[in-house]
């Protein structure tokens, strides 16, 4: 493994005190970025727009095709270790386009599904796609700007997300309704084609400049700062999902809304997440702590509102919009603080530790909530959630980033 990034063409200087290598950025494959995470995202949260009719179609019960989705995440979390490892002396301009080559190839596969192992090993392939696109993100971010631009080409990045969560769960819903569950996942595996023709076009080359390994991973694993970063990660995505897996359940039975109700409200409350990652980004150049603890903190509000309102719509909506809103931000500030802050020179590797956790997070907090509301109710849920951002955000302020700025 080697420790710096130096002589490369296009690559980001890693020590955050000396000037940036790269003088311009390059937007374009910044953007190219962007659509890559939206295209994942929409992949990932297809099923359940089209849950019923897929369910039906391919004779098995929803909560079968609901499982697709933490398959998704296992093997996200799975593939991003193995990835790393595998393509560790490619190109990873090669290893982009790789990823974007599963992502199509697994939309395709969904797309002719006759049977649940067939849709199963298509979210599977899905899964690889996620692990390994992930991993490499926030490294690749680095290099394609100055260190200074990066917590903006973050948010830019992370903007796929945004959009995907705001967009795909009604288009994907709407067009599964005229043409059938299969029409959604042809559409995304087009996206992806496009996005692929534009990576291929902006896209520099970027040799590699970390050889990561079984070895880097550990190293990096057992630094504090990286510890304090994962254990926030587990929390804070396990306290989201365990709620936001079941807000539908939540919605229906305290503040009783209608599902058209539902809709819009769900919508708001990602157009919440779109301005907050804005907001990360905005906030991450100023004070790093800040903006790794103040969302965790909101959230745990939030929380902690939802369980003490009545059944009034518009303090449901207020609460839920404020938790997404603060959720927006935290990719941004987790990202900025560990890559650019943390271990500059480790980023890939961060990169790998940070996504197997957030995905085991995901299927962690969806099978943990599940168990709740099963044995407990739908506010036991929102209680373990409260408790969880609330001690996210307070390992952040305790043990965090002690240098609060990235300007210099």
């Amino acid at each position: 493994m080697t420790g710096s990034a130096t002589g490369f063409m296009g690559a980001v200087q890693h020590d955050p005190e000396k000037p940036d290598q790269r003088s311009r950025p390059a937007w374009g494959a910044v953007i190219s970025l962007a659509l890559g995470t939206f295209g994942l995202v929409t992949a990932e949260f297809l099923p359940a727009s089209v849950l019923t009719p897929l369910a039906h179609d391919l004779g098995i019960t929803e909560g079968a095709a609901g499982q697709t989705m933490t398959a998704t995440a296992i093997a996200a979390a799975i593939s991003a270790p193995t990835m790393a490892i595998i393509t560790k002396r490619l190109d990873r301009r090669i290893v982009l386009c790789a990823m974007m080559l599963l992502q199509i190839l697994s939309n395709l596969l969904a797309e002719v599904a006759w049977s649940l192992p067939v849709f199963l090993a298509a979210r599977v392939v899905l899964g690889i796609a996620l692990g390994g696109f992930w991993s490499i993100s926030a490294s690749l971010a680095m290099r394609l700007v100055p260190n200074h631009l990066l917590p903006r080409a973050m948010s830019i990045i992370l903007t796929g997300v945004s959009v995907a969560v705001v967009c795909a769960p009604p288009i994907g819903a709407y067009v599964g309704d005229i043409w059938g569950w299969r029409a959604p996942f042809m559409i995304t595996a087009v996206v992806n084609a496009i996005t692929l023709l534009v990576q291929l076009v902006t896209m520099p080359t970027l040799p590699p400049v970390e050889m990561a390994g079984c070895r880097s991973l550990l190293d990096v694993a057992k630094k504090p700062t990286i510890k304090v970063a994962l254990l926030v990660i587990v929390l804070v995505a396990s306290g989201h999902f365990a709620s936001f897996t079941y807000i539908r359940a939540f919605l229906e039975k305290i503040p009783a809304l209608n599902i058209e109700m539902i809709s819009l409200l769900l919508l708001v409350s990602g157009i919440g997440g779109f301005f907050g990652n804005l907001a990360g980004a905005f906030l991450a150049p100023h004070s790093l702590k800040a903006v790794a603890a103040l969302p965790s903190l909101l959230m745990a509000i939030a929380a902690i509102s939802l369980l003490m309102l009545g059944p009034s719509a518009w303090a449901w909506a207020i609460a839920i919009v404020i938790w997404s809103f603060a959720f927006g931000a935290v990719p941004v500030g987790l990202q900025t603080w560990t890559v650019l802050r943390a271990v500059p020179e480790q980023a890939e590797s961060a990169g790998v530790l940070m996504t197997s956790t957030f995905q085991v997070a995901i299927a962690a907090g969806a099978i943990f909530g599940g168990l709740l509301v099963k044995n407990a109710g739908v506010t036991s849920v929102l209680a373990y959630s409260a408790g969880a951002t609330f001690l996210a955000a307070l390992a952040v302020f305790l043990l965090g980033p002690k240098r609060a700025n990235l300007i210099s």
